[in-house]
């Protein structure tokens, strides 16, 4: 299998479990806390790297103490963390709430995140030998977009999960493998308001329309759709399990999914896969401690 590429964040999560969100100007207790390393980045290639893919991740820490336990632990978790560098100042924070229904309220701090330019990419980035790249919106901007014009000069297929959430140049469509968005994510790009599978193909046609190979809208517990400029549809049902945290879940989606791909498996064998590795996802706590490996992932699937 050639390796994936994933350019993005790395943040040590500071999570906080609490009975019910606070209100406005409220103290409340929390029942736990704890440092679990995150980032979009970093868990996509954690989410690729334990679903059996060869995982390069490219990004930034602080010279904190944080900095050290991020890059370990992408290291004991598979993934090739030599291409990420060390900034001065903090590493990226985020600081997630998470209710007893499993929801989750997250605040990012981005540190290290911000820093990362275009001539990091250059010095680190070896796209040979690479068939994806896997890029979110939690470093510059003009960094992420940068390195998907290279990775298009290359080759290199590009994932974008544009999340945060942020309108896209209309140019950067047609760079995209695969565009892959949310409910929230999907009507920020499109404008079309997604609840279900129909306006999710609304809105997957609308990026299409604008140059995008293929578009994937999560939906939650509804599964997620698939549609592809060559005509290409499938609609994907969620499985049925109960949720305790859903951090990280869109993340291990996306890492297993790219890793299916990268492995030969049809699109929509692909999708179920990937919906399996974040369905046990959301039944453990934490962000990348939460992520399945391939075997986990493939007993799931047998058992269903």
């Amino acid at each position: 299998m050639q390796k994936l590429l994933v350019i993005g964040s790395v943040n040590m999560d500071v999570v906080s479990n609490v009975k019910q969100f606070p209100l406005p100007g409220e103290t409340i207790h929390s029942s736990d806390m704890k440092f679990v390393p995150g980032g979009k980045g970093a868990n996509q290639a954690v989410a690729a790297a334990r679903a059996g893919a060869p995982c390069v991740m490219i990004g930034a820490v602080g010279l904190d103490p944080f900095g050290d336990t991020l890059i370990a632990s992408l290291s004991e978790k598979g993934v090739d963390a030599k291409s990420v560098l060390r900034k001065e100042g903090t590493s990226g924070i985020a600081l997630i709430t998470v209710s007893e229904e499993g929801e989750n309220n997250i605040i990012l701090s981005a540190g290290a995140n911000g820093q990362i330019t275009e001539e990091d990419l250059a010095s680190v980035v070896q796209w040979d030998g690479a068939c994806a790249v896997l890029l979110q919106n939690e470093i510059p901007w003009e960094t992420t977009l940068a390195a998907l014009r290279s990775a298009k000069e290359k080759g290199v297929r590009a994932f974008l999960n544009p999340a945060p959430a942020r309108a896209l140049p209309e140019e950067l469509f047609s760079l995209l493998d695969t565009l892959i968005v949310n409910e929230t994510e999907a009507a920020v790009v499109t404008g079309v308001k997604v609840v279900d599978v129909e306006t999710a193909e609304t809105a997957a046609d609308w990026a299409l329309a604008k140059g995008a190979s293929s578009v994937i809208v999560t939906l939650g517990e509804q599964g997620c759709f698939y549609a592809s400029a060559q005509g290409a549809r499938a609609a994907v049902s969620a499985f049925r399990v109960q949720p305790v945290d859903t951090t990280a879940a869109g993340d291990t989606f996306i890492g297993a999914y790219a890793a299916a791909s990268a492995d030969g498996l049809a699109t929509e064998e692909a999708l179920v896969f990937a919906a399996a590795a974040a369905a046990l996802a959301v039944t453990r706590h934490g962000a990348q401690s939460s992520i399945p490996d391939k075997a986990e992932i493939e007993a799931f699937l047998a058992s269903r």
